[in-house]
């Protein structure tokens, strides 16, 4: 029988596809300094973001045939060991796109109307700074008529320009790998099969991120590189932006942000994600015009169920061959 360590967990439904295909699968968390002599008894290994797969485990787990990742990014495994090992690696691009794409918004909703601000001091003084707090919060913005950069436009970016193009913001989007898309706005109130096709060609870096009023990161980041958003190029970028990263932690260098938000070159960020997890950053974590969240984006109850049932289908079709 073929055994299969969901080591971050999976959906019901995806367990019972592939337990009814005749797999194993075990959902017992496994620390990570134990996970190279745990995998010795496996086929095959599902993550999410928490499991790191590196070049050690690999080489250590000369059974391993497959590492399946629940999500978009990969890169908390190391693919070119597993390529030089023949182990193949999957994930799941599609399945939580729409789930982390809502989130960048919901940080969205907080920065531009100063929630997360309120949220965190009301309950400490709103007897008395009341008039303080909703003076403060008055100063709150509309995104409608604003312009979203997207940075990174890939399914997930993609996600994000539908929701802006319907609450009729001017979307800009920047992606190397991508010259142009065509969205599709689904309209379910108009009937099930009313939907709007929309051409969309992508601009330059420089376009997005001097011209954005908010501007969301969706590209890869490999733990100890330099961050690409840094205090270089925070100046280049509008005054007052909104930031959003919900991607990777990293490709936001937090020092910089900090110096940033201070100086009000940025006027809010949300954060899903961080440079070190759990965070240890007290000073992004405190900060009154930063809403923070614990690495959730796809983590919908929508997205688990698709991401399992995608990953099972996956898992079985490989096994099968």
């Amino acid at each position: 029988m073929i055994r299969i360590l969901a080591n971050d967990g999976i959906d019901a439904n995806g367990k019972a596809i592939l337990t009814a295909a005749g797999f194993e699968v075990v959902t017992e968390k496994v620390p990570q300094e134990q996970l190279a002599e745990s995998l010795k008894n496996f086929d095959a290994v599902l993550v999410r973001s928490a499991t790191k797969i590196r070049k050690d485990i690999i080489e250590a787990c000369p059974n391993l045939k497959l590492v399946g990742r629940g999500g978009v990014g990969m890169d908390n495994i190391d693919l070119e060991a597993a390529r030089q090992k023949g182990i193949k690696v999957i994930n799941t691009p599609a399945s939580s796109s729409i789930s982390v794409a809502e989130l960048v918004f919901a940080h969205l909703f907080s920065g531009s109307r100063f929630l997360q601000y309120t949220n965190q001091l009301m309950p400490l003084e709103a007897n008395t700074k009341f008039a303080e707090f909703k003076k403060v919060a008055s100063n709150g913005i509309e995104l409608q008529g604003k312009t979203m950069g997207i940075y990174g436009f890939g399914r997930i970016g993609q996600e994000v320009a539908k929701i802006a193009i319907g609450m009729g913001m001017k979307v800009l989007a920047f992606d190397p790998y991508v010259d142009k898309v065509e969205l599709i706005l689904n309209l379910p109130m108009l009937g099930s099969n009313q939907r709007i096709k929309l051409n969309m060609n992508t601009v330059s870096e420089q376009s997005v991120i001097s011209q954005s009023d908010f501007i969301t990161f969706h590209i890869p980041f490999a733990e100890g590189h330099k961050s690409p958003i840094d205090a270089t190029m925070m100046a280049k970028m509008k005054k007052g932006v909104g930031l959003i990263n919900c991607s990777r932690g990293g490709v936001i260098d937090e020092a910089d942000l900090i110096a940033a938000l201070d100086s009000g070159q940025v006027a809010f960020a949300g954060l899903d994600v961080f440079e070190k997890e759990p965070p240890v950053n007290m000073a992004v974590l405190q900060h009154n015009r930063v809403s923070v969240s614990p690495h959730i984006g796809g983590s919908t109850k929508e997205a688990q169920n698709r991401i399992s049932i995608e990953l099972a289908e996956k898992v079985i079709e490989f096994f099968k061959k």
